[in-house]
């Protein structure tokens, strides 16, 4: 019986929310590679190298994380969420700070790109995979405030790196907070678990019918053969490509084509990193009212509209640029909640762990294919503004897949 089981010492019903705040705090530490612009230019300096290669600790970072997750999914499943976060967590705090002692830009993309990027890779999953399984009934609300803290994390990292950057160096500044994530993530990986086999809230029963109902758990091999999560996984590349652009091209679009002063640029990354948090609970509890295809085209057309505005840009425009980036931050948050939640409610919840980690690796494509976008509309045509023809292009192709493929697969019997 449900009512007999106790979490935290409380009813499970209640006790299972310790978990999502857990959850939140372990994506605070996890999401600081969001943070990372904070470092870009005082490593351009330290190191004497030039913004494409300042920028790539920050792209193998993301690579490596989406690498990783399936991997850590499968973990998941033989080894639970507990060790999975310990393990994690400890290679992400041990990856910073071993960035503390780097001598050069390629020593830097091995600690911080490859070691702590596979760190972030392994740790991520194991606070979502909770949420879900303690929350068939609102999977979309657990999990979008699970993961807010990951993109709502550069409101705090990025101000606690910028100080400590100041004061101490881009090098000192990896060791402090590298020691910091070490103790907080194995600590707070230690209390996590999922419910026994069966568990269920009290009251709640699975849906069996409607645009909600699982007919069935869908392995990983089964999931890649529907049209569902062909559907899916390219509408996620598309919202994770539109994002992590905005979020790569955000100060350089203020001061070179806005024309805003470096200063009021950085301050306004920390403004887009609450909304990108606000993204995840906002669409995670889209997804579940309105079902995620409605939410996928919801995000989708924001991106349009958001893209259509910026090809407007001009110095000056300082409000159009605040609203756009603001969508576009808020968007990819989005994301990183409808893709996990449909994940779950289209394909069950028993091979979860191992089906989202390839799932995500449509964010790693996103991340490359963001990089190629931008890097090539400013180094061919001059400028970023080109960058938002193919995102408006790519975002209205998008919302006319999620129209017709995202929606539970049909059974074949």
């Amino acid at each position: 019986m449900s009512d007999e089981v106790r979490v935290f010492g409380l009813p499970a019903e209640k006790g299972r929310w310790v978990f999502v705040a857990i959850g939140f705090l372990i994506n605070i530490c996890l999401g600081s590679v969001y943070a990372y612009s904070v470092f870009k230019v005082p490593v351009q300096k330290l190191f004497s190298v030039g913004a494409f290669q300042g920028g790539m600790p920050y792209m193998i970072f993301l690579a490596f994380f989406a690498g990783l997750f399936p991997f850590g999914g499968r973990m998941l499943e033989k080894m639970g969420p507990r060790k999975v976060g310990i393990i994690g967590g400890s290679i992400v705090g041990i990856g910073w700070l071993l960035s503390s002692l780097a001598t050069g830009i390629v020593f830097l993309n091995i600690t911080y790109g490859v070691i702590a990027g596979a760190g972030v890779g392994l740790a991520y999953g194991g606070p979502i995979s909770t949420a879900v399984k303690w929350f068939p009934d609102r999977k979309g609300l657990a999990v979008g405030l699970t993961v807010a803290g990951f993109g709502g994390s550069p409101f705090v990292t990025a101000y606690i790196a910028s100080r400590l950057i100041g004061e101490y160096g881009p090098l000192s500044t990896f060791f402090y907070l590298g020691a910091v994530f070490l103790v907080l993530l194995t600590a707070l990986s230690i209390p996590l678990r999922f419910p026994a086999a069966g568990w269920k809230p009290a009251g709640w029963a699975p849906v069996t019918a409607g645009p909600a109902a699982v007919s069935r758990d869908y392995n990983t091999g089964e999931m890649a053969k529907t049209s569902s999560f062909i559907g899916l996984f390219i509408c996620f590349c598309i919202g994770s490509l539109a994002g992590l652009m905005a979020i790569g091209i955000s100060s350089p679009v203020a001061t070179e084509i806005i024309r805003m002063d470096t200063t009021m640029a950085a301050s306004l990354v920390g403004v887009f990193a609450l909304f990108n948090g606000l993204g995840r609970p906002l669409f995670g509890i889209l997804t579940d009212r309105l079902t995620p295809r409605y939410a996928a085209v919801i995000n989708l057309s924001v991106i349009l509209a958001m893209s259509v505005g910026m090809m407007f840009a001009a110095p000056g425009s300082a409000i159009l640029y605040i609203a756009c980036f603001i969508g576009f931050w808020l968007c990819l948050g989005g994301w990183l909640a409808i893709a996990p939640t449909t994940t779950a409610i289209h394909f069950g919840a028993h091979y979860y762990s191992r089906n989202y980690g390839v799932m995500l690796l449509a964010y790693g494509l996103g991340a490359i294919l963001a990089n190629i976008i931008s890097g090539q509309a400013k180094d061919v045509f001059g400028s970023y503004l080109f960058a938002f023809y193919p995102t408006a292009i790519l975002s209205a192709a998008g919302i006319v897949l999620a129209l017709i493929f995202i929606k539970p697969p049909k059974e074949s019997r």
